[in-house]
């Protein structure tokens, strides 16, 4: 496995684990355990399944992620950043399409691992990852005004603007009880973290919450405030595995659901990992964290689950409570796990403004409103980035947004690359001494019929056209042309195809070109090419006083 870097941080821990690690990471696990039950709960409900698949997919994919993982303190499990794509793929494809999808996702992670993507998804442009995350953020805020406020609304809208109008125009319905347990779970979650870094703050309001509900409903005869229970049957039971039945046309039309979940779920895992790794001193696997990703992205919907990815919040509940190997996210599962079995029941009591009020502080987290203003102090062209992302993510929806902002930033990295390449004429004389073979200064002045042209930096597509553009900038017609590429550090196929032109062209046009300077990797890359043959070999050359001493004899 060693030749596909599949390297899981538990079995190197372990070498040198003892009781006081143990200890520490079972404090950690157990704190996490519990910081994870309220959120997957409403990242499950909030993505329009059940409560219990959001906790069967934290006990699961937690376990497998902290057991095959690349991190030494990830925790994985669902996170509101796939909130808005499951809620859409079970919208159009229903739940056996999103455990599909999950699956074929799956399999795309494995393949992203198995082929050292790591390192490379680790690249996507940060107004990208600003922009669709704000976006997340801010549609996720908009789907729980319903639930925080108690609207009476029979069915929302999906676009993101008919959203808006119907809560305006139904905001008279709101119920004043609904609004104050929301309100109130909003303050609680927000004010905790000041009394206290442990206990959760989301754990507080929905027990303090799910107390205030029944005691109002008991003693006072308030029955308008929804519950979990009211909305959905609460079970404990572990669902059996089961694989759904796959047709290649099912499977055709979920490829772009699909990667959209693997590429999320890559930057999310990803990103936590090495803001991990910058608290603890540490380096992560990247390859085969994305190969426990997709192992967890397999095995999850198999019993019912969603698609899980880390976890920025509680990995770093896990660091900050002492948290340093795998063990504690296995811990964490385990401890999940003996809640869902023994206290499940109890969820149908939580109201549902109350989980509206924690995926509003979710939300306001995922929503880095300083990133996105300090971007848009940055380069148009980033800002530009940021926005259409932004906007197409809560307009439209996050494949989108990620397939778009992906190819704007692709086609403004060309523009960027083609600008580090210039093409320069030297008219009269070489003066860089760094070129000239000592003793031979005599020789650098330019003769007459012969131009010579530099090029600096790589010639690939972005900068195949300049010479085009500099030689019809002159229109004279030299004998000979000297190309210096001693600044080349590569030349792509664009690039060959383009001096192959040239050299024709000039050919035509009875004029020789001749190369001075290529280094080891180009002169490969054009003898590959059989580039050489259209010039010949004596017209390769590897100083400029050479070159110039072979126009002399070209000219004779």
């Amino acid at each position: 496995m060693n030749t596909f870097d599949f390297k899981p941080q538990l079995f190197s821990t372990l070498k040198s684990y003892n009781k006081k690690t143990f200890m520490s990471d079972l404090m950690a696990g157990v704190i996490v355990g519990i910081v994870a039950l309220p959120l997957a709960i409403a990242f499950g409900i909030a993505s329009g399944v059940t409560p219990e698949k959001g906790i069967i997919t934290a006990i699961v994919a937690g376990f497998i992620i902290s057991m095959l993982g690349g991190s030494k303190v990830q925790i994985g499990g669902p996170t509101g950043a796939f909130i808005i794509i499951i809620y859409g793929i079970i919208q159009k494809y229903g739940l056996e399409g999103l455990t599909i999808a999950t699956i074929m996702a799956g399999v795309f992670l494995i393949l992203f691992g198995l082929l050292k993507l790591g390192t490379i998804i680790k690249y996507i442009p940060y107004p990208i990852v600003v922009g669709f995350t704000s976006g997340i953020a801010v549609t996720i805020f908009t789907t729980q005004i319903k639930d925080l406020f108690g609207l009476s609304i029979d069915s929302v809208p999906s676009d993101f603007v008919d959203k808006w109008i119907c809560y305006i125009s139904n905001f008279s319905t709101a119920d004043i009880w609904c609004s104050i347990v929301g309100i109130v779970s909003v303050i609680i979650i927000a004010i905790t973290p000041k009394f206290s870094k442990k206990i959760p703050g989301s754990l507080v309001a929905i027990i303090v919450m799910t107390i205030a509900a029944l005691l109002l409903k008991q003693y006072c005869g308030i029955t308008s405030i929804e519950t979990i229970g009211d909305r959905f049957n609460v079970s404990n039971e572990i669902p059996n595995m089961q694989v759904p039945a796959m047709t290649w046309d099912t499977i055709k039309s979920l490829v772009p659901p699909a990667l959209t979940i693997a590429v999320l779920g890559a930057i999310e895992s990803l990103l936590s990992a090495t803001v991990a790794d910058g608290v603890i001193g540490d380096h992560h696997n990247s390859n085969t964290e994305l190969i426990a990703q997709g192992v967890a992205n397999l095995a999850s919907p198999l019993f019912g689950g969603i698609p899980a990815t880390g976890a920025i919040a509680r990995t770093m509940t896990n660091i900050n409570n002492g948290g340093r190997t795998p063990v504690a996210g296995i811990i964490h599962a385990v401890v999940l796990l003996l809640i869902f079995l023994f206290f499940m029941p109890l969820a149908k009591y939580i109201p549902m403004a109350c989980l509206a009020g924690v995926l509003v502080i979710v939300s306001y987290g995922m929503c880095g409103w300083r990133s996105f203003v300090a971007l848009m102090k940055n380069p148009k062209s980033d800002v530009t980035v940021l926005l259409i992302t932004f906007f197409l993510t809560i307009i439209f929806d996050l494949t989108v947004a990620i397939e778009v902002g992906l190819i704007i930033a692709c086609l403004l990295f060309m523009k960027r690359m083609s600008e580090t390449t210039d093409v320069k004429v030297i008219m009269d004389e070489i003066n860089e001494e760094s070129d000239i073979v000592k003793g031979n200064l005599e020789h650098l002045t330019i003769p007459q019929g012969v131009e010579v042209y530099e090029i600096n930096g790589p010639y690939f597509f972005g900068a195949g056209n300049k010479f085009e553009e500099i030689m019809a900038a002159f229109g004279d017609r030299p004998k000979v042309r000297i190309i210096r590429m001693r600044k080349v550090p590569f030349v792509d196929s664009t690039g060959i195809h383009n001096l192959t032109n040239l050299c024709i062209m000039s050919k035509n046009e009875g004029i020789q070109i001749v190369l001075s300077g290529v280094n080891e990797k180009v002169h490969s890359q054009l003898q590959k090419a059989k580039f050489y043959d259209l010039i010949g070999k004596d017209n390769i050359c590897s100083h400029i006083n050479l070159a110039l001493e072979r126009a002399k004899e070209i000219i004779k």
